[in-house]
């Protein structure tokens, strides 16, 4: 967590000190909320499926909404948060999440399901993107401490989202309301939003500049692919394992806790990969240490799922998929400015959830065609492969503004 003098400008008098606390608590609260929506609909994509009578493949155009909404979002969220703020563009987007979220529940059609569950998804498509880019301007010493902040309540809201959406089902005996009720945190994370004022030499995060060109940068791709091929494998566990593991036997309270015990072992890896990964020369071994956890826990679960070791084979995917805010922290250590951040966080972000859009649809299908498991996880050690490559550049020093000026040399 940043220290006052860190986090505030040299100008800054004891009001813009606390408002750039307000600004963290900001930034951590919104975080809780990014993925709700996402895991509180795995935990219950049976009961989804049963009470508005979904097939198969419209189950994984679900649980590919979300990656839908975070290419077509993520790639407004730095032109948003330049003319508009980052108060107004979250706040907003944190409003649209909490009406989402009772929307869908309640209004009982599939399509109306699908549809506001995109309005849902709103906050964590432009805070994906939005936040790095506000950790890289306001908060440029203490990037690592930020991104830790950032990720650890990444986690915890994926987590709490897993482990509590099941119980709150069998307490109220509603799914609807099971569902309806992440809205209430949502709501709670727009106040400190509404209470902070950016320092008017910091009237939006990126202050104003944009980097061009940035798909002639081989960093960008590979940051995109790396990112998307993360993701992929990320959406996929969270949308299809509680069906994977209730195939193999289990039943569903103990499949959506096994689901929550992987988003909860995250936590702790999600708060020291940053901390580690902003030291120089960290940032390979970090990540093959992570990567290597992949084919493990993978494996497992195609093995041994369903059984008594499920839970091993959970901490190892839960490790592996802690690449993700190494991820975030080289959005901010492969660019030299805020608008470089802005241009690849978006970039990245955008094009990397739409090829991971391909993963939990293509599980369903691919499902839905063989009602076999063996092809989905073929397509899991595929997207392992292919991160694998990717994440070997990405962790090499380099920044993506040399790239563009060797690329467009004067």
């Amino acid at each position: 967590m940043p220290t006052a003098a860190e986090a505030a400008p040299p100008s800054s008098t004891r009001a813009s000190i606390l408002g750039a606390w307000m600004l963290v608590a900001g930034v951590v609260l919104a975080a809780f909320n990014f993925r709700t929506a996402v895991t509180s609909v795995g935990a219950l994509l049976s009961e989804l499926q049963t009470g508005l009578g979904m097939s198969e493949t419209v189950a994984g155009l679900l649980t590919t909404l979300p990656v839908v909404a975070f290419a077509a979002l993520g790639a407004l969220a730095p032109r948003l948060t330049r003319r508009f703020g980052a108060r107004s563009v979250i706040t907003l987007a944190l409003l649209g999440m909490s009406v989402g979220l009772v929307a869908r529940a309640y209004l009982g059609h599939t399509a109306l399901f699908l549809l506001f569950s995109l309005l849902a998804l709103s906050a964590g498509a432009i805070g994906n993107v939005a936040v790095p880019i506000i950790v890289k301007e306001y908060f440029p010493r203490s990037l690592g401490r930020m991104t830790t902040a950032y990720s650890a309540m990444l986690a915890i809201g994926t987590s709490v989202g897993a482990f509590a959406t099941v119980p709150l089902e069998h307490w109220t005996g509603d799914w609807r309301l099971a569902l309806a009720a992440w809205a209430v945190p949502a709501l709670l994370a727009i106040v400190p939003w509404l209470l902070w004022r950016p320092p008017a030499e910091h009237a939006a995060a990126g202050n104003g500049h944009h980097l061009r060109g940035v798909q002639r940068s081989r960093l960008a791709w590979m940051m995109l692919l790396a990112f998307g091929t993360q993701s992929a494998m990320a959406y996929i566990f969270m949308g299809w394992l509680t069906t994977f593991l209730r195939d193999q036997g289990m039943d569903g309270a103990t499949a959506a806790s096994m689901l929550g015990l992987f988003t909860l072992v995250q936590i702790p890896v999600f708060m020291l990969v940053p901390v580690v990964a902003v030291r120089p020369g960290r940032q390979r071994p970090v990540f093959f240490a992570l990567v290597l956890c992949y084919p493990i826990g993978v494996a497992g679960v195609q093995l041994f799922g369903g059984g008594a070791s499920t839970w091993v084979w959970m901490v190892f995917m839960a490790i592996a998929m802690s690449v993700f805010p190494l991820i975030l922290t080289l959005f901010g250590l492969r660019a030299r400015t805020s608008a470089g951040t802005a241009a690849l966080s978006s970039f990245a972000q955008s094009g990397g959830y739409l090829l991971a859009g391909i993963g939990p649809f293509a599980v369903g299908w691919l499902h839905g065609l063989t009602r076999e498991w063996t092809l989905p996880f073929a397509l899991l050690y595929v997207l392992m492969a292919v991160h694998l490559i990717a994440g070997l550049y990405i962790t090499k020093d380099r920044y993506i503004e040399d790239e563009l000026a060797q690329t467009n040399p004067r």
